[in-house]
């Protein structure tokens, strides 16, 4: 089958902002449930078994009886390995998961490492376009690895995080999505619910770190954006390059056999 990238109906799109997408938690403010979404085999993903998240290590007490209530059973942390051990790590203490630390880059992105971008909405998807191909490539095997322990039979209900839920998040999330073949505008649509979510982080982090806040007020705003034309951008180019999402998978050592399992797991 090839990934659909067919104008989507109004229906496809309007399931995007369903009341039951978003999980509202205390610290944790993007954790979004993937369910609801078409396929193009007929089926849809289904409601409480895959969710996208930002960084987990922030959870309370009250937060994990949410958790707990969803039947979480794998947790996915895409972090590098310096943010995991800065911040800690998912409480399995508190919470026990089949937790995995699958770190997509080494190294979160530093202002001398990246394109001379403008600081504006162009200058945005400029920089997003380049990290996001950046990372399909110097993070391939990773992201397969991700895939891989997503697609495990009994895995799900499972979430996958990184710190902000936006960027690393946002690619393993195109790529299942698209690997299952929902519509492409869908994917787009729901990576730029991120956009709100960053908004409910700044405030709670200006009420509660306002250390933090100076820390990410310092950071240039196209680094903490989320615009839909950067992942289209994305999508676009893997339909060109590779024929679809499905096309990029299977250069990275996803087939159809594993995706029928991602299918199983978490499509009904």
């Amino acid at each position: 089958m090839v990934a659909s990238t067919m104008n989507p109906t109004r229906a496809s799109l309007d399931v995007v902002d369903d009341p039951q997408r978003l999980v509202p938690l205390d610290a944790v403010h993007n954790f979004r449930d993937l369910g609801g979404y078409a396929t193009d085999d007929g089926r849809m993903v289904g409601w409480g078994r895959l969710f996208r998240a930002d960084g987990l290590f922030r959870l309370t007490d009250s937060d994990l009886d949410v958790l707990d209530a969803l039947g979480i059973r794998t947790v996915v942390d895409l972090r590098s390995a310096p943010e995991f051990e800065q911040h800690g790590r998912f409480p399995l203490e508190k919470y026990p998961v089949a937790f995995h630390h699958l770190p997509i880059i080494d190294a979160t992105w530093q202002i001398a490492d990246i394109p001379d971008v403008d600081d504006t909405e162009a200058g945005a998807v400029e920089f997003l376009t380049w990290a996001y191909s950046d990372m399909l490539i110097q993070g391939a095997d990773r992201f397969a690895n991700a895939f891989q322990v997503l697609a495990v039979p009994g895995a799900a209900p499972a979430v996958f995080h990184c710190a902000a839920g936006k960027d690393r998040t946002g690619v393993l999330a195109a790529l299942i999505l698209g690997g299952l073949g929902v519509d492409h505008e869908a994917i787009v649509a729901d990576y730029a619910l991120t956009e709100a979510a960053m908004v409910r982080m700044r405030d709670w982090v200006m009420a509660n770190h306002p250390e933090m806040a100076d820390r990410m007020g310092e950071t240039p705003s196209f680094m903490l954006a989320s615009k839909p034309q950067a992942m289209r951008n994305i999508l676009d180019t893997m339909t060109e390059e590779y024929g679809s999402v499905r096309g990029y998978l299977s250069t990275i050592g996803i087939g159809q056999a594993l995706l029928a399992e991602m299918a199983d797991a978490v499509t009904v």
